[in-house]
């Protein structure tokens, strides 16, 4: 077996190297002489650069040099700082893999027609004053009903810090009712109960529907019920019979046309472009291919990067992906934030110098597809096809999006190690390298880093993953899953004022 490459060169007209493991200084790589050592996954000028000129990558602007950089210098934030972004050339549409072989998996199959890859029951708070008794609900019921349904996967308490001291009529709260509603109805979800407090802005009222069955769902406020202990006798009294009812879903064979993936990465690092994201971008294509629908979001990461996406997309929505970047852009300004502020701390350890990098390292998951549709947070996804969904970059903010529009299948990629689940969806976790891979086993599903070790091509990581994909909507569980991940993760947007 031959040597895995030390250095990498992403684009004939990068200015950058890419070191994959350790480099030292003296040591030549890609025809240039270090001139100081380089951690794994950072960057080495492969020319001079005076201050100003470009810093290119991917075969696009990543950022610009603010100090002078000779060849073979490390290139970072010592020396490296934001420059116009959207400046590199935008891609035209790829075209797609023919569908894959496989293209059925094992789900629960619902009335409507959707598709479940999980069966749980949600106990869902509709304001903070009701989190606790939800959460008390679903230990009660997990520990006295579960183990008489064995066709149930858990009760799942849905809970979160809002709901009350909240305008009505503002867009927080239209964000709230809307993320609420997303779960209330998600296909992961074989039956759900509702609880308020009673004297809360959110109302309950706002969330019957008329064509709920009393068999698969109910809803009721504390206060009429006797207070908290009351409530939890009750809320058993009731999930009795929705555990029946939710216990006859099986699971059956079904296409994949029924799977949304949501696509998350955080803690990314050098390693993520290269790596996960575009591995996960090839089995994003696979699963459009086979009639599946993906989502990217986190609009403050794909800053810099939005033209290629804008380049895949309609006119009309690309120009509803622009109006979004200007939204986000007017939004850090009025909060005293720019979009320049990112990466973090644990981005930059990792070999990450500027947003813009980080961005077209994030655009990667979305592979070569068309982009189908542009939704804002939440929306109910409608369309078929790799599609944009807005939010901000906070994993647990942008996921709560995602499952909310209906995504019952979430993979994550990281390089820093970040750790998350996501009731009721379960959520894969991609390594960037293999590193992270051997120090975090227990978190970590798939080891992306095989692809700079050339152990395994970019294709076939990406069907790898692809296939992982369908063995967890089949009912596999995941590490996070494994470990109890999931019900702190909740976290709606929040925007406006607390009254």
């Amino acid at each position: 077996m031959s040597q895995p490459p030390s250095a990498l060169l992403l684009g004939d007209t990068d200015s950058v190297g890419i070191a994959l493991i350790p480099l030292n200084a003296g040591d030549i790589h890609l025809g240039v002489a270090l001139l100081t050592d380089i951690p794994a996954g950072h960057k080495f000028a492969l020319r001079d650069h005076a201050i100003g000129d470009a810093i290119i990558k991917y075969g696009q602007v990543m950022g610009q040099a603010t100090a002078p950089i000779r060849a073979g210098e490390h290139v970072h934030t010592q020396n490296t700082g934001m420059s116009p972004h959207g400046l590199g050339p935008a891609q035209s549409r790829g075209q797609l893999p023919p569908p894959p072989e496989r293209r059925s998996f094992q789900g629960f199959l619902r009335k409507d027609g959707r598709i479940g890859t999980r069966n749980f029951i949600g106990v869902i708070a509709s304001v903070n004053c009701s989190s606790t008794v939800c959460n008390a609900i679903a230990r009660a019921a997990n520990d006295r009903l579960l183990p008489r349904f064995p066709n149930i996967d858990g009760f799942v308490p849905i809970v979160h810090d809002q709901g009350c001291g909240i305008a009505t009529g503002g867009e927080g709260f239209e964000l709230l009712v809307r993320v609420l509603k997303g779960y209330r109805d998600h296909v992961n979800f074989g039956g759900v109960m509702l609880v308020g407090l009673g004297c809360e802005v959110n109302q309950l009222t706002l969330y019957r529907r008329d064509d709920w069955t009393r068999e698969r769902h109910a809803s009721f406020n504390i206060q009429d019920v006797g207070g908290s202990a009351a409530a939890v006798a009750r809320a058993l009294e009731i999930l009795e019979g929705i555990a029946g009812a939710a216990n006859r879903d099986t699971r059956q064979t079904v296409p994949v046309s029924g799977l949304i993936l949501g696509m998350q990465c955080g803690g990314s690092d050098g390693f993520s472009g290269i790596t996960a994201n575009p591995a996960l971008g090839v089995a994003s294509d696979l699963l459009v291919a086979g009639g599946g629908t993906s989502i990217l979001s986190e609009t403050p990461e794909i800053y810099g990067a939005e033209h290629l996406l804008i380049a895949r997309a309609s006119d009309a929505d690309g120009d509803r992906l622009r109006a979004m970047i200007a939204w986000w852009e007017r939004y850090t300004s009025q909060n005293g934030a720019s979009l320049d502020n990112n990466p973090s701390p644990g981005n930059k350890r990792g070999g990450i110098t500027t947003i813009l990098e980080k961005s077209l390292g994030a655009v990667a998951k979305g592979g070569l597809a068309p982009v189908a549709a542009v939704y804002g947070y939440g929306e109910q996804i409608r369309t078929r096809g790799f599609v944009y969904m807005d939010s901000p970059g906070y994993d647990p903010v942008a996921a709560t999006g995602q499952v909310a529009s209906g995504a019952n299948l979430i993979a994550f990629t990281t390089g820093r190690g970040s750790c998350f689940g996501a009731h009721p969806t379960p959520s894969l976790k991609l390594a960037s390298n293999s590193a992270l891979w051997h120090s975090m086993q227990a978190d970590m599903d798939i080891n992306c880093g095989k692809v700079v070790e050339g152990a395994i091509s970019l294709s076939e990581m990406g069907q790898e993953i692809y296939h992982k994909l369908l063995d967890t909507a089949s009912g596999a569980r995941t590490k996070s899953e494994e470990f109890g991940y999931g019900d702190a993760e909740f976290v709606p947007w929040r925007i406006g004022a607390v009254l």
